[in-house]
């Protein structure tokens, strides 16, 4: 089995090893290979999108057996109101097709590390408390990577925040399925990898 995911470059950076490490574990045996295709900024859109999916799909000799775009909601545009806006509308730029599978971060990538809050204070030496409600319902407007970059903009560890270096230090050591427990977008996420590779969903 091989799966091909469109994402973001830095989430790419931070996120593809914990990733891993926690399907290796869940499918042993089962490890399908992720090939990832980072871009800079936002994925592609529209029809650009669908390009990509039906060449991915298509053609080479190391075709993908499933493609799966994964976006945030808060991309610095307006083209998304929320996780089911964007997963619709991935669909309609893709079309009908049964080996795509559109995710989404909602609001952004970090929603998925608000779960490990007390690891996030440690780094970045400030004691202040996690924001309210669920990780993947903090405010649009306010989305969580702001909440954390203002943990290390006030807080002892005097550097800014990274998502290349910090949510790695983060997730080091994780088990992604306390994140999966608290974000929906997250466990499906995970579960269209575990389905697709013949594993039990979270």
């Amino acid at each position: 089995m091989k799966i091909s995911i469109l994402v973001e470059g830095k989430t790419e950076t931070a996120f593809k090893p914990h990733l891993v490490a926690f399907l290796q574990f869940k499918l042993s045996g089962r490890m399908p290979r992720l090939d990832m295709f980072p871009y800079d900024g936002r994925i592609p859109t529209t029809e650009k999108l669908r390009r990509i999916v039906e060449y991915l799909l298509t053609f080479g000799p190391a075709r993908s057996d499933a493609v799966i775009a994964l976006t945030d909601v808060y991309t610095g545009t307006n083209d998304f109101s929320d996780a089911a806006d964007a997963k619709s509308k991935m669909r309609q730029w893709v079309g009908a097709n049964a080996n795509f599978h559109p995710h989404v971060a909602q609001y952004d990538f970090e929603a998925w590390l608000l779960p490990y809050w007390s690891e996030i204070q440690r780094i970045a030496g400030h004691n202040r408390q996690a924001p309210a409600g669920t990780p993947e319902q903090v405010n649009h407007n306010r989305p969580p990577s702001y909440h954390i970059k203002e943990m290390f903009r006030n807080g002892t560890c005097r550097d800014d925040y990274s998502k290349t270096r910090d949510a790695n230090r983060i997730l080091r050591g994780k088990d992604l399925g306390i994140a999966a427990s608290q974000c929906p977008e997250l466990k499906a996420f995970l579960n269209t990898i575990i389905r697709l590779s013949g594993g039990d969903a979270l």
